[in-house]
């Protein structure tokens, strides 16, 4: 069975740090690009950060450039959120997503997420 675990959340001073990760297993990880999206209280869901499936350079939102870094160990299946700097309005729900178009056999998959609190 496919899917995509978070870890990593937790409750951080501002300028603080995080690294989140996001382990996959039951589909082809390196096919897949990866992304980190997050659901702060009473908002949207946003997109935070993207990697592809290979090569290619990640993206970012306007709002985490600078600050946030996302990177990929296809050997590990991992992909990873390195967070710094971190603001009290970082404060979310962040969920990981792998996606292939379906038009090349691929999916769409979701974490059930990891909380970040950014708080004093």
């Amino acid at each position: 069975q496919a899917q995509v675990v978070e870890s990593g959340g937790g409750l951080v001073q501002p300028g603080g740090s995080l690294r989140l990760s996001c382990a996959a297993s039951g589909f082809t990880f390196s096919s897949y690009a990866m992304n980190w999206y997050r659901r702060a209280a009473g908002k949207e869901r946003e997109f935070v950060a993207g990697i592809p499936s290979s090569g290619g350079s990640p993206n970012y939102a306007n709002s985490v450039k600078g600050r946030f870094t996302i990177s990929r160990d296809n050997a590990k299946a991992t992909v990873y959120l390195q967070m710094n700097s971190l603001k009290p309005e970082d404060t979310a729900i962040y969920y990981c997503n792998a996606y292939r178009p379906r038009l090349f056999g691929g999916s769409d998959y979701w974490g059930q997420g990891t909380q970040v609190t950014v708080s004093s």
